[in-house]
């Protein structure tokens, strides 16, 4: 396997790598950058947690480095579109290093907070956005945003932005870049929306795919327990109690706030992550199960390709997933960047037809195990360790709204009056007319027929 520096990065990258603990490519990496350093349309496909974010960040950052263009006001210079926010930070977490060694400034741009601050930097000047398409297109109609100056553009996780319905708006953005610009595309399938993208938008791709559109990752052991609905909760929680980080998959965003709650009270340190939460939450949640105080994340599949957090060592279906891709990129959080890792489903009776043609267009053959209770040795096998249960977490109360002030009220006209009793008798009919109460009408109870 050829060296960073071997496939032609510059001295202060290779650097910053090895100074972040990267010393060798991986082999998406080894096989794209000949090409993406030369400037070359690429299409990459390889499974999670191949090392796809690298492999399309070190020709960015490079190539922009030495490039004679230089940072303008609302015209970034390179583009990267990732279908989730998690996904956008977690790209520019990456490229931070590499951006702070070749002085290139960077800005994320998604929904759920402010504009401001992105338009702002945005007015500034940066050299690369990465960003979900629909905020970015807001700006791009608000004039704060113009892409004409675009020398890179990088699509990443295409497959999934065509699964959310993003291709619209996708073509939308990549219409409004330079046809001459480079693009870099990278998936871990290539289905029919992915092939509209690079028949319309890649010049000449070079194609490289590193593994089987199908196969898991080969260092994953599969499991999947037949329980009771009964024992459901109980199962999951004593996997989540055993030692080392995992991440619990739920199919909607009220079972994974309620699945949150009971591991919570049970004592176990769990947070969430789903649609509903303020992008603040979101990031609150996953920086505490990143750094490790809290140990269990459990989410939705919007987190299946979002979040890239190290050392998983287990992930939990706790409702399966619907189709075989979904559980391909759910079971992908764990076994990363060669790691080892351990992948559980949950199936109930109902359940038997569907798991089992899911794990086949997986390509998985897992070892089934019908449970009923805690008991069962096979749960050690999976998930060795003491068990560890804190005290019970109740959620916090939500604070209190404040009341808002009443206003004052004028002294009535006819107070000290008695009642029906006006304070004046002056002015024309009408005008009396208007302040004395007058006999209720038919008509009046509906609010009709009113002076």
């Amino acid at each position: 396997m050829p060296t960073f520096a071997e496939l032609g990065l510059p001295a202060e990258i290779v650097t910053t790598l090895a100074a972040n603990g990267v010393t060798a490519p991986f082999p998406i990496q080894a096989a794209t950058l000949p090409d993406s350093l030369k400037g070359r349309d690429v299409l990459g496909r390889g499974r999670t947690g191949s090392g796809k974010t690298y492999a399309f960040l070190l020709p960015l950052v490079a190539r922009l480095a030495r490039s004679d263009s230089r940072r303008m006001s609302r015209r970034p210079r390179a583009l990267i579109l990732a279908p989730t926010r998690e996904l956008v930070t977690q790209i520019e977490a990456s490229l931070a290093p590499l951006a702070a060694a070749t002085g290139l400034k960077s800005l994320n741009v998604f929904g759920g907070v402010g504009a401001g601050p992105q338009i702002s930097a945005l007015q500034q000047g940066v050299d690369v956005v990465i960003a979900c398409p629909g905020r970015l297109e807001d700006h791009m109609r608000s004039g704060h945003a113009d892409l004409s100056a675009v020398e890179i553009t990088v699509l990443d996780e295409a497959d999934h932005m065509a699964d959310l319905g993003f291709l619209p708006g996708v073509k939308r953005l990549l219409d409004k870049t330079p046809k001459d610009g480079q693009r870099l595309l990278f998936s871990a399938t290539l289905d029919a929306g992915v092939d509209v993208l690079v028949k319309r938008y890649l010049h000449d791709p070079v194609v490289h795919s590193v593994d089987s559109a199908q196969s898991p990752v080969t260092a994953m052991v599969h499991h999947v327990l037949h329980v009771d609905n009964a024992a459901r909760v109980n199962v999951v929680a004593d996997l989540a109690a055993a030692p080392g980080r995992t991440i619990v998959f739920a199919r909607t965003k009220h079972g994974a706030k309620n699945l949150t709650r009971q591991l919570n009270s049970r004592g176990i340190s769990a947070v969430e992550l789903h649609g509903n939460l303020s992008q603040n939450a979101r990031t609150r949640n996953l920086t505490a199960f990143s750094d490790g105080s809290a140990t269990v994340l459990v989410a939705t599949d919007i987190a299946a390709r979002g979040i890239h957090v190290d050392d998983v060592n287990l992930v939990v279906h706790a409702d399966p997933p619907v189709e075989h891709k979904a559980y391909l990129h759910r079971s992908g959080r764990t076994a990363r960047a060669g790691n080892e890792g351990t992948v559980v489903t949950l199936m109930h009776d109902a359940q038997v037809s569907d798991v089992r043609n899911l794990t086949r267009k997986a390509g998985v053959k897992p070892t089934i195990t019908r449970i009923n209770d805690t008991d069962h040795p096979v749960l050690q096998q999976i998930a060795p360790g003491e068990r560890v249960f804190g005290e019970p977490k109740r959620p916090e109360p939500k604070p209190a709204r404040p009341q808002p002030a009443q206003p004052r009220r004028s002294k009535p006209r006819n107070a000290g009056h008695p009642a029906g009793v006006t304070g004046s008798r002056s002015g024309s009919p009408a005008a009396r007319n208007g302040r004395r109460r007058r006999p209720s009408r038919p008509n009046d109870a509906a609010g009709n027929g009113r002076g």
